[in-house]
Formats: structure tokens, sequence, C-alpha cells
């Protein structure tokens, strides 16, 4: 009796043991499970550079004679967990090799080993590793950076980065496209024909692509041993800029938002009388309207007339931007999501502006790569105070390169709902297009740089 009784009770504690394994391992499972997965490391750090065709202009056919070349760059993360990666958009073309190299001989061995998930930490140990900070070459790279490690989260997430920020405010992002033509009728055809055939509601003008300079003969200076037959005249860009737009306005009627790119090139009494002068066109903004060193002149402009302003694409530090948008001296932000260094800076100037009723309307030009413009995306789609998107159109060549390219439907742009970006780079096809493929002329000699425009006294224009 008594030895059955001890059958009992150790029968009973043998179940009692199965039982608390089974608890222990189902609590571990469960522990495992909101932990999510380990935290990746940084197991490398690349650069993919590329020379890709882009469209920089809406009626451009879709072929290499309509197309420009850029030089593109791409931060790619690679962590120690197996098939887990990001893209950011690291493309300063006019400089692409100084930030490739500050990409991979300074970044790269200080990021190696972290771990991934701690965006905002890594951010700032970037921006502050340098001591000297708030120059274009660290901040691009340390956007493209930035921008590989949301990637690398909304993969690890299985979530559109959006999702990450909260989700959609909005189903797509309205746009604008460059129209650009040797004279006025041939502009305005393209216009016409971005709008009606296209689709876009808002199209924006860079009078500078219309306005030669005056040459040599037209009683110039010279330039001497400057070497440079590119004379800029302010005054007849000026006259050029209101006599487009007032055309513009007549033939599209009011129902198009025009925009006019000034591209910071007048003195800043100059700007302050054009912008007086299209406030009765009623644009939808006139953007760079002033060089970064001559912003305080903005709160004049304010004063005088009700023009909206953009303002930003130059701007590398938040000491820039954020005078503007507390002050409400501008009405949209267009700084450059990878040049003020990714998405974490971009989406706090983003909250701030729309505290103060200040909307944004990123820089989209076409040495943007493809990762760049859909980083963008999502923060429109994501940020309430979205206000238009700067878009130029994908080469079949750059589709190629980067599949998953943002869609643009009758003026919206959309994003696809895979993880991250929702973008994966052909790097082989890439590595055919080295830099400096079908470079010309300056371009080819400048090494990807940009050459520069003199008064006809010879004096720098500011561009």
């Amino acid at each position: 009796m008594q030895r059955r009784n001890l059958l009992k009770m150790a029968a009973v504690a043998g179940g009692m043991s199965v039982l608390t394994e089974r608890a222990r391992k189902a609590e571990a499972q469960v522990a495992r499970a909101t932990r999510g997965m380990p935290s990746p490391k940084i197991k490398d750090v690349q650069v993919i550079a590329a020379q890709v065709h882009q469209i920089p202009f809406a009626g451009e056919p879709p072929d290499a004679a309509g197309t420009s070349t850029v030089r593109l760059s791409v931060v790619k993360i690679i962590t120690d967990q197996d098939g887990l990666y990001g893209y950011g958009c690291s493309t300063f073309t006019q400089r692409g090799e100084l930030v490739n190299a500050a990409v991979e001989k300074y970044l790269k061995p200080f990021l190696m080993g972290k771990p991934t998930d701690r965006i905002d930490d890594l951010w700032q140990a970037c921006y502050n590793s340098s001591y000297w900070r708030n120059g274009p070459v660290l901040n691009v790279a340390i956007g493209g950076v930035d921008q590989a490690l949301w990637d690398i989260k909304g993969r690890q997430a299985g979530m559109p980065v959006y999702q990450l920020l909260g989700g959609k405010c909005r189903e797509a992002a309205d746009t604008y496209v460059h129209v650009t033509a040797p004279d006025l009728r041939r502009v305005l055809e393209d216009a016409k024909r971005a709008v009606k055939e296209q689709g876009f509601r808002n199209i924006l003008l860079n009078p500078g692509y219309q306005t030669p300079g005056p040459s040599l003969r037209d009683g110039a200076v010279g330039t001497g041993d400057l070497g440079t037959n590119s004379i800029f005249d302010s005054e007849l860009f000026a006259r050029r800029s209101l006599q487009y737009m007032e055309a513009f306005r007549k033939e599209l009627g009011d129902e198009v938002g025009l925009m006019v790119d000034i591209h910071e090139r007048l003195a800043p009494n100059k700007a302050v009388q054009l912008a007086k002068d299209m406030e009765k066109l009623k644009l939808f903004f006139v953007e760079d309207l002033l060089s970064p060193e001559d912003i305080a002149y903005f709160r004049q402009i304010r004063q005088q007339c009700a023009t909206p302003l953009a303002m930003g694409e130059l701007f590398n530090s938040p000491h820039e931007w954020t005078p503007l948008i507390q002050d409400r001296l501008i009405d949209y932000m267009r700084m450059h999501v990878s040049q003020m260094g990714g998405l974490t800076p971009a989406r706090k100037a983003a909250a701030l502006g729309e505290i103060l009723g200040v909307r944004t309307a990123w820089h989209g030009p076409p040495d943007t790569s493809p990762v760049g413009m859909a980083a963008q995306l999502h923060l429109d789609l994501a940020c309430y105070n979205f206000g238009i998107q700067e878009f130029t159109f994908f080469s079949d060549q750059a589709k190629e390169i980067f599949r998953g390219c943002p869609e643009v439907k009758n003026g919206y742009m959309y994003a696809n709902d895979l993880p991250g970006w929702g973008m994966e780079i052909d790097e082989k096809l890439a590595a055919k297009y080295p830099y400096g493929t079908d470079e010309q002329g300056d371009r080819q000699r400048l090494n990807g740089g940009w050459g520069e425009l003199r008064r006809r006294d010879g004096t720098i224009v500011k561009q």
C-alpha cells in the first residue's frame, strides 16, 4: 500500500516536471516573440556608384538624346543576419568621389559592429564624430547611412517605412515637374503636354535654361585670364522670368499650379522686387529666391508681398532652416533629404513645420537616386503637413538598375507596399556604368563638377 502511494507520488511528480518543462519552453517562446528578432549588427558598409541616364524635364523623349547622365551613389549596409541589408541615397553628383570616400574611409570603420536598431543614436554619433560638421560631403554620407538603417528596420519589421512613421496620411503624393525649351513657344508646348497628356497639375519653369547670357560682342567686358564665356545677365533673367510666368498663367489658366525657380541668382534687392511683381500671378511658389547667404532678406519680402516662398535645397544645417520655419518666413521647406542628413533630421524638421504651418516640398532633382526619391515619398505619405513633391522621370536604364522605383500616375506618386523602401538594386548592372560614362565637355573635365557663371564684368554669379 505504501509502495503504491509512493509510485503514484512519483508519477505525479514526473508529470509536473514535464508540465513545468513545457511551461518553461512556452514562456521562452513568448519571450522570443515579444522581443522580435535579435538586434542586427553592421557587418559591412558599401557604396554602389553608377553614372545613370535621367530625364530632367517633362516633354523630353525617353531615349538617350533626351536625357542627361548623373553620378548616383547609394550606401548599402549589410548586417550579420543573412539576407538583411538596406539602401540609402548618398548622391552628391558634383563631388561624388569625396562622398564615397567619406563613407568607405571614415563612416564604415566607425560603424562596424554597431547595432542597426539605434538609428537616432547612430546618427548623432556619426554627426559628432568628425568634430567639424554641417558640411555637404559628410551630411550626404550620413544621409545615405541613415536611410539605409531605416530600410533595414522596415525590412526587419516586414513593413514599408511609412508604416514605421505612423502610417499614411494620404494615398499618394502630388508632384510637379520641370519644363524647359529654347524659347517661350516650345516651353509652353511642353507644359501643355505635361498637363493634358501626363496628368500633371503643377508645373515649374527654370528661366535660367531659357535665358542665354550676352555674348562678348554684346558689350560684356570679357573675362580675360579667367577663361570663361559663360556670361549671365541678371537683369535679362529677372525680366524673362516675369514675362514667361505671365505667359504661362495666361495660356495655362488659373487651375494649374505654377512655380518658378530663381536658383539663388539674383541680388537681394532684385529678388524682393521680383517677388512683388509676381504677386499678381498667384503662383504656387517662387523657389530659391535668395542664396543661403542672404536669407535675412526673407523678412523684407514677407513684409511687402504675399507671394508664396519655397527655400532650402542648399541648406546643410538646422541653423539655416529653423529660423525661416519658426518665424514663418517661408511657406515650403525644400531641403534635400540626403543632404540634410537623411530621414531622421528630415522628419524632425517636418514636425516643426507642422506646428508652425510650413509645409514640405523636398528637393527631388534628376541627381536624386531612385532610393532617395523613395525615401522622400515615404515622408510625403506619412507627414500631415506635406505640400508637394518635386519629381523627375526615371529613364529605362534607371528602372533596370533600381527595381521598384516609385510610380507616377496622373501626376501622383505612389509607393509600393514592399518592406523598407521597397527597392532592390542590380549591382552587376550598375557596375557596367562607372562614374564618367558618357560625360562630355566641362562635366568630364571637372570630374562631374559644374562650371561657372559670371556677370558681364567677370564677377562670379551664385548658382
